[in-house]
């Protein structure tokens, strides 16, 4: 799969989240398979573009090619600023947002809530991929609600207007993350498509994007929330759909290791205080489901420092690899 000038290998991609994509989570994702990371959206206004949040979001220094930033907004002409923004920022595929469904996304008319107005999304596409030299992809979801998917209609705008590359979200906007996702829809996107389409929703192991690719016939899958205390997930569907193998599941020794890793990378970037901070929802997700997860989520959260949240996270890990209950001190 190509986007512009960009080979996409392998064709399993990271999913832009708010709050989770950061760049350690998008690094660490692309060093463990990941084809493409896409980054957190960044806002169109202009009057945020200093803050501390978004400078650190703009941040790629480091991060593997190809880089690609995800925008949201409503007007045309400052989407294409934040646009031409962005690439001066080292941004090399620039990706709109009219997928997300949160509230206070689509209340400002922005994200998926644009699928309510096709001229406007003609011409908000037209103004970004005007604006700049680098390939501009689309995200979207099969439309507003069940009445009104109108997903095979956006891919045509989108189309026409010059996108290199469509991501569908296979559930409408009232759906959030609800019920099942439903994949007919992309298959008739693609089906009608002569640029590059991504399946995304609901895919949580090597065995599903298989499935979704062959159902669908699209060029990539992207995964979301499956890959959050799951980074390997990448390398375990690259390999399924390379060889029709499963890997076996990382050892606890090596999840340990990725985790700590992990928390690291979050420190070294955010600083301590708030990278301690950020890490506990990481944290979470790593022990879900793990003997006596509550008990070390009440402990670690607890953690001030750097390093008093590496120590507890490696004593926890090695009882559980050692075979014996984790001796958790009591929460404070």
């Amino acid at each position: 799969m190509r986007i512009g000038p960009h080979d996409i290998f392998p064709k399993v991609i990271l999913a832009p989240m708010a709050g989770v994509t950061d760049k350690p989570f998008r690094q660490l994702c692309k060093q463990l398979g990941a084809g493409l990371a896409v980054s957190e959206m960044t806002t169109s206004d202009p009057r945020l573009w200093h803050t501390r949040k978004s400078l650190r979001r703009m941040d790629h220094a480091g991060e593997p090619d190809p880089v690609s930033v995800q925008i949201a907004g409503t007007e045309p002409r400052a989407m294409a600023e934040a646009a031409r923004h962005n690439a001066g920022q080292g941004a090399q595929i620039i990706d709109i947002n009219m997928g997300c469904p949160a509230k206070k996304v689509c209340s400002a008319w922005a994200g998926s809530a644009l699928m309510r107005d096709e001229a406007l999304v003609g011409r908000i596409l037209e103004a970004v991929v005007g604006a700049v030299d680098v390939p501009v992809t689309l995200k979207i979801r099969t439309g507003w609600d069940a009445a009104h998917r109108n997903a095979p209609v956006i891919a045509r705008i989108a189309q026409e207007s010059g996108i290199a590359a469509l991501a569908v979200h296979g559930r409408t906007r009232d759906q959030h993350y609800k019920g099942q996702a439903e994949y007919d829809t992309i298959a008739a996107i693609k089906a009608e498509a002569t640029i590059p389409v991504v399946a995304n929703g609901d895919i949580d192991s090597p065995a599903k994007a298989a499935a979704v690719l062959r159902h669908t016939g699209a060029d990539a899958v992207m995964i979301g929330r499956a890959a959050q205390g799951r980074p390997w997930i990448f390398r375990e569907v690259a390999h399924y759909l390379a060889t029709g193998e499963q890997l076996p599941e990382p050892s606890l020794a090596q999840v340990r290791d990725i985790l700590i890793g992990h928390l690291r990378s979050l420190h070294a970037f955010y600083g301590e205080h708030a990278g301690v901070r950020i890490a506990r929802k990481h944290l979470g997700w790593y022990a879900k489901d793990r003997p006596e997860n509550r008990a070390f989520r009440a402990v670690v959260n607890h953690a001030q420092s750097a390093d008093r949240q590496i120590a507890l996270t490696r004593d926890y890990f090695d009882a559980l690899i050692a075979g014996v209950p984790p001796a958790l001190p009591a929460a404070a």
